[in-house]
């Protein structure tokens, strides 16, 4: 089954960028070289276009549907009430498009073998994949400070004034920057599992039960609950209330830690794993 990507043959290095062994030496050029093979990747594109959309349609929708029904909920449930978390539900969905930029991002090149050109052209495995790993992080870094944002102020307008927030609300700035940081560590956690696994059907058959089916289910179950709160969405994903939801262990801050540890796991193990294996 197609995934959507191109085959990229790998560019020879400049003069001004190679050593003596013909490999890329510079990280400057590693970082040029792994943005020219991420942009030629129609999936690139797809993924982080379907990342925007479907954040900002399911908080538009989800803003207009919470200011109807605002007027029937019980005066608990008002009280309660969280426009910023509930605004930013769209995020949980848009996630899903940005996990497959991020396994995408590593797996296209095993999956064409143009991995093997890669390495050719940056013969350093480590300064090859952290490059990939910089420059797909930087990218999820900024389109998730749009798709944050435009979801916030969308959400919020959907709401409507009466019930809506705003930037100056206790809370809100740390759950907007919050919530960049979410997007960005998961899909760097991304990619670097998926440089273990090397598979994007296999890497996608992990990510997408255990962020949008298993931690839900973990989450609500008594027994389990506590434990549930250091898999590494359920724990950033605190930081995207504006009050953090009652019975967690972990606070906003010390959640998104636990995030980055895991983040930090992943990473490492995909170095480990392409610096000791036959590619």
């Amino acid at each position: 089954m197609s995934d959507g990507t191109t085959r990229i043959q790998a560019p020879t290095p400049t003069a001004h960028a190679a050593s003596p062994s013909g490999g890329l030496t510079d990280a400057g050029a590693a970082v040029a070289f792994e943005w020219t093979k991420i942009r030629t990747l129609r999936s690139s594109f797809w993924s982080l276009a379907l990342c925007f959309l479907v954040s900002v349609v399911i908080a538009l929708l989800f803003g207009y549907v919470l200011r109807g029904s605002y007027d029937d909920m019980s005066a608990e449930s008002k009280a309660s009430f969280d426009p910023v978390g509930s605004g930013f539900n769209g995020l949980r969905l848009g996630m899903v498009a940005l996990v497959v930029f991020g396994v995408t991002t590593v797996t296209s090149e095993f999956a064409t073998g143009t991995i093997n050109g890669s390495l050719a052209a940056v013969p350093r495995r480590g300064l090859l994949y952290g490059a990939k790993v910089a420059t797909g992080t930087a990218i999820a870094f900024a389109v998730s400070v749009v798709v944050v944002l435009v979801t916030f102020l969308t959400a919020q307008a959907a709401i409507g004034s009466e019930h809506n927030a705003s930037f100056t609300d206790p809370g809100v700035a740390r759950a907007v920057v919050g919530a960049v940081l979410y997007m960005t560590l998961l899909c760097a956690f991304s990619m670097g599992l998926a440089t273990v696994l090397r598979s994007p059907a296999v890497t996608l058959g992990v990510l997408v039960p255990l962020f949008f089916i298993v931690s839900e289910i973990l989450s609500n179950l008594p027994g389990v609950r506590t434990v549930a709160q250091f898999l590494p969405d359920v724990a950033g994903g605190i930081i995207l209330d504006a009050e953090p939801p009652d019975g967690t262990v972990l606070t906003a801050w010390t959640g998104m830690a636990v995030l980055a540890a895991w983040t930090a796991l992943a990473v490492a193990a995909g170095y480990v794993a392409l610096r000791n294996r036959d590619v």
